[in-house]
């Protein structure tokens, strides 16, 4: 049974004592193809370093995520757009498999919404010259991702609605913007509430992450989350579709490989 964790940072603090063990752990479970999101300018030789550890299983994203969009924010998209750039002109190099993560957060700061629509926007135009996957933030700003994303829609437009916990109403929307639905660790919470309608979306629109070291499943929630966890996730999937969990981790493998081309 192969597993495709979409999204994990595991070049995280969070695993500088025990980063080779927690990939062990991963792998033993089945996970073994890990799709890295990038945050800023600060984390990039991190994910360079993983990526060189695990060159087999390492897939990594580039952009600027919508938290560490401050008033620099266009220095860090300068960033984004070199290192796009320069993998890009280089065959020798590995590639990047998607612009993210980008979008827009509105819990901590929504004095910033304005910067953080043009590095969305000018983040999106960097997707389609490179023709590449985008994959969404999107926290307490619903309203706003979906405005850009219709500001911006078209054939070339297509990628993950990361760590979704939206409505079915939204999870619509987001599939019409040729979004797949990025499940994690939300959907084993007694509140999570996306498991009451989950089944209503077809699996060919479902993909599977952690979000790692954040948003631990249940029963590890509070707790630093890791790749491994993903089996949890998959249960709950097989439990709300009512088909096997290997069912579940081939289909969302599949569709991992639509979205990255890998």
């Amino acid at each position: 049974m192969i597993l495709t964790d979409t999204h994990t940072h595991i070049y995280s603090e969070s695993f500088d004592d025990d980063q080779d063990e927690m990939m062990q752990r991963a792998i033993a479970n089945g996970v073994t193809r890990f799709f890295v999101p990038a945050i800023d300018s600060a984390y990039t030789q991190s994910m360079y370093n993983i990526e060189s550890k695990y060159p087999e299983n390492v897939f990594l994203m580039m952009g600027l995520h919508p938290t560490h969009v401050k008033e620099n924010y266009r220095e860090e998209l300068h960033h984004v757009e070199e290192e796009l750039e320069k993998r890009f002109q280089n065959q020798e190099e590995k590639k990047f498999f998607a612009v993210g993560e980008i979008g827009i957060d509105l819990y901590w700061d929504k004095t910033l919404l304005e910067f953080q629509k043009e590095a969305f926007k000018f983040q999106i135009k960097l997707a389609k010259k490179y023709s590449l996957p985008i994959v969404i933030h999107c926290r307490e700003a619903f309203e706003e991702v979906f405005e850009v994303l219709e500001s911006e829609k078209a054939d070339d437009l297509f990628g993950i609605f990361h760590c979704f916990t939206g409505t079915i109403e939204d999870a619509k929307r987001a599939i019409d913007y040729n979004m797949k639905l990025g499940i994690g660790g939300v959907v084993t919470f007694k509140n999570g509430k996306i498991d009451r309608f989950l089944d209503q979306i077809s699996l060919d629109h479902i993909v599977l992450e952690t979000d790692s070291p954040y948003l631990a499943p249940t029963p590890y929630r509070g707790k630093r989350n890791e790749s491994s966890y993903l089996i949890n996730v998959l249960n709950k999937l097989a439990e709300v579709y009512q088909i096997s969990a290997e069912e579940i981790a081939a289909i969302t493998t599949k569709n991992s490989k639509d979205v990255f081309g890998i």
